[in-house]
């Protein structure tokens, strides 16, 4: 397949030694991995990667769109159950992430956390914010 735009590559690896090792050692290899298997699988998931958003731009192009959506993602992916069912997995840890991150109140935590330490100590109140709809008029 052809590439959109080609890019040269950075040379080198693309993701940290350490990272493809442990990669490596969970799936079974043993813990000092050869430099060589290190480099291979770098490029192999360095080609993936950059395989599957081109073919998500070409997916984007043909919807006539300039950006690349998730379900551009989803489309190229479609093919393989395994690899599709773990992006709707990740997906939907996202959203619920999102919604507990949403669903609790930081502000009442920290405010909380200072009356604690403030003791009986009376702080001034902050003044309320007037919206435009209330009069604003002293008298």
């Amino acid at each position: 397949m052809a590439e959109p735009r080609m890019r040269l590559r950075q040379k080198g690896q693309q993701f940290a030694t350490s990272d493809l090792e442990a990669f490596l050692y969970a799936f079974g290899d043993t813990p000092p991995s050869l430099p060589s298997t290190i480099r291979t699988l770098d490029e192999i998931i360095t080609d993936f990667i950059i395989e599957t958003c081109h073919e998500a731009a070409l997916c984007a192009s043909y919807s006539r769109r300039a950006k690349i959506k998730v379900d551009d993602f989803k489309f190229t992916l479609r093919k393989d159950g395994k690899k599709l069912g773990r992006v709707a997995d990740m997906l939907a840890r996202d959203a619920e992430i999102k919604n507990q991150r949403r669903g609790f109140d930081f502000e009442d935590e920290i405010k909380a956390a200072k009356d604690e330490g403030a003791g009986d100590e009376e702080r001034p109140r902050k003044r309320a914010k007037v919206t435009k709809d209330e009069d604003v008029s002293d008298g």
